[in-house]
């Protein structure tokens, strides 16, 4: 059994275009503080504060990394998920973490919503919206696993 106080609570957010059910695109963005690396693409994510609850660290993520929290919740991962960080990803950040424990939400983005990275504190350098078959080419390799996991479930519940 893992011992879960070494994984960092933490939300992330599959975000779904405003096109939403009609078309159906996923946001994903590139990291600003990974240089000089083709796929470190992700959804966003972050950490939750103490006495927070996951979906109000989910509002209050998306807006610190993406400038909106302009979405409509359509469905919640029922499980946290966890993985390990793998070596040499582990930051001063992260310490003294070894990996995190996640909660995801399936999130639309509404026709009002404005993303805008150029937050106070720029986690992503830009952003493009890729078709379902696209996603694990872009996504930094250690996310897929669960990426996967997650997308199976959504797409089994009949939500993409």
């Amino acid at each position: 059994m893992q011992d879960l106080e070494q994984y960092r609570p933490n939300v992330a957010a599959i975000i779904l275009s405003a096109k939403y059910p009609e078309i159906c695109e996923f946001f994903i963005a590139k990291r600003s503080d990974i240089k000089n690396a083709r796929n470190v693409w992700q959804f966003p994510q972050g950490g939750i504060d103490d006495g927070e609850t996951p979906v109000c660290a989910l509002y209050r993520e998306l807006k610190e990394e993406i400038g909106t929290d302009d979405v409509e919740v359509i469905s919640e991962y029922p499980d946290w998920l966890i993985y390990d960080f793998p070596k040499g990803v582990i930051s001063k950040k992260m310490y003294p973490f070894k990996g995190q424990k996640q909660k995801y939400f399936l999130v639309k983005l509404r026709e009002t919503s404005n993303i805008n990275l150029n937050t106070p504190i720029p986690e992503f350098v830009k952003y493009k919206f890729v078709n379902y078959d696209r996603i694990f080419y872009n996504i930094v390799y250690f996310k897929r696993p669960i990426y996967k996991k997650v997308l199976e479930y959504f797409k089994k519940e009949g939500y993409i």
